[in-house]
């Protein structure tokens, strides 16, 4: 099949890869208005594993080009991946297809600007063809494997004469399916916010937990295993933490809270999403209270800057804040990532009191607290000896409760965990 694909961000990208992986040609149209830049330029392709090295690979083949600014009119199969902010190019683009003239065109909105919006293109498309509207369900760092290998895919369809030419454009990725489900493009929408939004409900009740479960001096690991295995409840989304962050993530949880501030004065979601913010600075907020308000001048180790295991993005990522508030009390920082560095070099361009490590443990030499952030998994086992050996004092702060506490104490750690 010949395919264009409209975007620039991480979907679009992932789309086009892929559907040229399994055979299709395809065009990907970054819609960018501006000179363009060269692929390993392009933060959004070399942060996602395997993406840039499939991109180039499907280049080389002759499956995939890139243009810009173009509707492709000869091409009858169109992919809308682009930006919640991009809706007046997703309506140029429908428009500019729908005055070509061409019938039968099958256009494929992933994109994720409001309930209702599908339907409303399709106007813009008249008679031209028809619009479906496929949820971006993937996740930063498995992108790949979300879009080649997805458990279930939802289809919302206002017309059932698309059916067929989109099971047949999904039929390569539909090997491991577990669910097909159908239903109308504005129950799609909305089901990709109400999906988005019940995790954000989830992490956030609990780190709520987790915050009482300090205070009353319980061990919210425990209890998390406790809740995980009620069939009614499961372990997914349960871990206690210092706060989630992503793009994507973070741009759909606030989407579907505006919407809901729309319909009424407060709502379950906003307070997540305020809560999340504030949970962003938890572990700032035990390393002041353990030193009482006298931080300024210490030094302290950080490991993990990207927002989760598996990317280099720092998107709204807890890292910042907490970056943000100890220097702002005029606290050294020492941070290593396994892949973010460069990011938050950029990020904090010249910041004096930052200083990037080439290993955790050039991290943690001299500092008086090591903050963990993102749960990488060589942070798992460290060399407890040589980690005390080199801190001035020997404080552990675990924003994701990946330590063993009572090993830590052993050594003659002081630790403090997220509701442990």
């Amino acid at each position: 099949m010949r395919i264009n694909v409209y975007g620039g961000g991480l979907s679009a990208w992932v789309a086009a890869a892929c559907l040229a992986k399994v055979g299709n040609d395809v065009v990907i149209d970054e819609m960018a208005g501006q000179q363009q830049l060269a692929l390993g330029e392009l933060s959004v392709i070399g942060d996602e594993p395997g993406l840039l090295p499939l991109i180039k690979q499907q280049i080389t083949a002759g499956r995939l080009v890139r243009r810009q600014r173009d509707v492709h009119i000869g091409t009858t199969i169109h992919w809308l991946a682009l930006q919640p902010s991009e809706k007046l190019i997703a309506e140029r683009v429908v428009g500019a297809l729908s005055d070509s003239g061409v019938t039968g065109l099958l256009v494929i909105n992933q994109c994720n600007f409001a309930v209702g919006a599908t339907q409303e293109l399709q106007v813009d498309l008249a008679t031209t063809g028809d619009m479906v509207y496929v949820p971006d369900n993937l996740q930063e760092g498995m992108a790949l494997r979300d879009f080649l290998q997805p458990k279930r895919i939802i289809l919302g369809l206002d017309n059932d004469e698309a059916l067929v030419k989109t099971r047949s454009l999904f039929r390569p990725f539909t090997v491991n399916l577990d669910a097909l489900q159908l239903m109308s493009s504005r129950e799609a929408e909305f089901t990709k916010f109400a999906i988005t939004g019940m995790l954000a409900i989830r992490l956030g009740y609990i780190n709520e937990l987790a915050n009482l479960a300090d205070l009353l001096k319980v061990d919210i690991s425990v209890v998390q295993e406790g809740m995980g295995s009620d069939p009614r409840v499961g372990p997914h989304y349960l871990s206690a933490g210092c706060g989630f962050g992503g793009q994507n993530f973070d741009a759909y949880v606030s989407t579907f809270s505006s919407i809901l501030q729309q319909q009424r004065d407060g709502s379950l979601l906003k307070a997540a999403v305020d809560e999340n913010e504030q949970q962003k600075e938890l572990l700032f907020r035990k390393f002041w209270q353990h030193y009482h308000g006298d931080i300024q001048g210490k030094v302290v180790a950080i490991w993990g800057a990207s927002f989760k295991p598996g990317t280099a993005s720092i998107d709204n990522a807890p890292s910042l804040k907490i970056i943000d508030a100890l220097i702002s009390q005029g606290v050294k920082v020492r941070v290593h990532d396994p892949e973010a560095l460069a990011k938050l070099q950029q990020y904090y361009l010249n910041e004096p009191l930052i200083c990037y490590a080439n290993s955790p443990l050039d991290a943690v030499m001299g500092a008086d607290a090591l903050l963990l952030v993102t749960e990488w998994p060589e942070y798992w086992s460290p060399d407890y000896a040589q980690l005390l050996g080199r801190m001035r004092h020997p404080l552990i702060i675990d924003g994701r409760n990946i330590f063993d506490k009572a090993m830590l104490q052993q050594y003659g750690f002081s630790y403090l965990g997220v509701g442990r």
